[in-house]
């Protein structure tokens, strides 16, 4: 490495950012994350997310050996993906293992963990990097080019490089680029948990018992449900934020919800979810009566509109910061991590090949634009074909799915040939 090894400051402590700093930590950049949580025990509430090859390889790239190790443990099968009707009529079923058939192994499967857990490990190890406690109200350039940060608590940080990875609501990216916008979508989701207790899994069958499941009607709504089930793993960190559970998400047009929506409270969206799907299966009906009212929470689908590139300087961002898309889909936490990875290699590549931050910064924005834009355009499509309502378009999904399963099963037969089986 030379000798001009530039200082990072980090605001926001989400998974993208601890991933950046985690990345830089191990190339010995120095860097500091300063988070508005008080605490690491702040976020304690959250939901499986998917973690695909995209962010596997992320992940393994910025994470020491032996916290890669333990995410792998940590982690579950995601088992098949489903698409049913209301009444739990099979459309296609999609399987993780014969898709991953082949596979050379974690990099190129995917994973399913709790935020939480995930939070949890990406902090591992960097007790001297992040602040807690940082509420980042602005920055302001110094004679020199860097760039000082200053904090609600009246502190200030002072860096070679500042990296918005500071959420949807990023108060650098309105400072930095004000002309940046984010737009409602059509669409609203209403999250569940209902914890997998003994009771619950004397009644939750298949195929909703294990795996993921995408619930299809013909109105203008659908109901997403994964399964978060460690079974008897030993690997399992004591705390109610590992428990297993079932997570669920309604997702609907807006024009299909009653006016009062924003002002209703957990049971109040309980019931309206319950009243919505009344006549799907009961099973569907039981799931959403029976969680937990506290865990219910509704979320405005929003979406960010593309920019046109900007002058690159040593100030940037990553994840929903610049890009935030529906969450249809769970593309967005992968594109953080994304992210984290590919601007780690640009600013490693400041040290190693004595590249100029801009240039570096440069480089790293175009191929995040390029990418991070095509996952927003794809949640919001996702998003879309989910809520069609026609009994045509319905139709047209169905033979849609017959065809995908047929093509399916004849790769997973190809991909078992090939690897021997059979």
């Amino acid at each position: 490495m030379s000798s001009a090894v530039p200082h990072v400051l980090v605001i926001g402590g989400g998974i993208g950012g601890l991933c950046l700093a985690q990345g830089l930590k191990r190339a010995g950049i120095g860097v500091e994350v300063h988070e508005r949580d008080r605490s690491r025990t702040d976020r304690l509430e959250g939901y499986r997310i998917h973690i695909d090859p995209d962010g596997a390889k992320a992940l393994h790239a910025c994470l020491p050996p032996e916290v890669w190790e333990t995410f792998l443990g940590r982690t579950v099968d995601l088992g098949s993906f489903r698409f049913l009707t209301e009444n739990l009529d099979e459309l296609v079923v999609l399987d993780e293992r014969a898709r991953g058939a082949g596979a050379a192994g974690p990099l190129d499967r995917s994973h399913a963990i709790d935020r939480v857990t995930l939070r949890d490990l990406l902090l591992t190890g960097l007790d001297d990097v992040v602040r807690f406690g940082k509420k980042f109200e602005r920055y302001e350039r110094t004679e020199d080019g860097r760039i000082t940060a200053f904090f609600s608590d009246g502190t200030t940080a002072t860096g070679d490089v500042l990296v918005g990875a500071d959420g949807v609501n990023s108060p650098v990216r309105r400072q930095y680029l004000p002309q940046a916008r984010r737009v409602d979508t059509d669409a609203v989701g209403v999250g569940f948990k209902l914890p997998l207790t003994a009771e619950v899994r004397s009644w939750l069958t298949p195929p909703l018992s294990t795996g993921r499941s995408m619930i299809m009607a013909p109105v203008p709504y659908f109901l997403s449900i994964s399964v978060f089930d460690r079974g008897e793993s030993a690997d399992v960190p004591p705390g109610a934020e590992y428990e297993n559970y079932v997570g669920s998400a309604f997702v609907a047009r807006r024009d299909a919800c009653p006016p009062d929506l924003d002002d209703l409270d957990g049971p109040g969206l309980q019931r309206l979810v319950s009243r919505l799907i009344d006549g799907w299966h009961p099973h569907l009906r039981r799931l959403v009566a029976d969680s937990d009212p506290g865990s219910v929470l509704l979320v405005p689908y929003r979406t960010s509109v593309p920019l046109e590139p900007w002058e690159s300087t040593n100030i940037t961002l990553l994840g929903d910061a610049v890009h935030s898309m529906s969450p249809v889909g769970g593309l967005g936490g992968n594109t953080a991590l994304r992210d984290a990875d590919l601007l780690c290699q640009a600013l490693v590549a400041v040290c190693d090949e004595g590249t100029p931050v801009p240039a570096a910064i440069r480089e790293y924005e175009t191929g995040m634009r390029e990418y991070g834009f095509a996952a927003v355009r794809k949640a919001l499509r996702y998003q879309q074909q989910g809520l069609r309502s026609s009994r045509v378009a319905m139709a047209a999904t169905k033979v849609f799915f017959r065809t995908m399963n047929s093509l399916m099963q004849r790769r997973r037969r190809d991909a078992e040939r090939l690897a021997g089986v059979g």
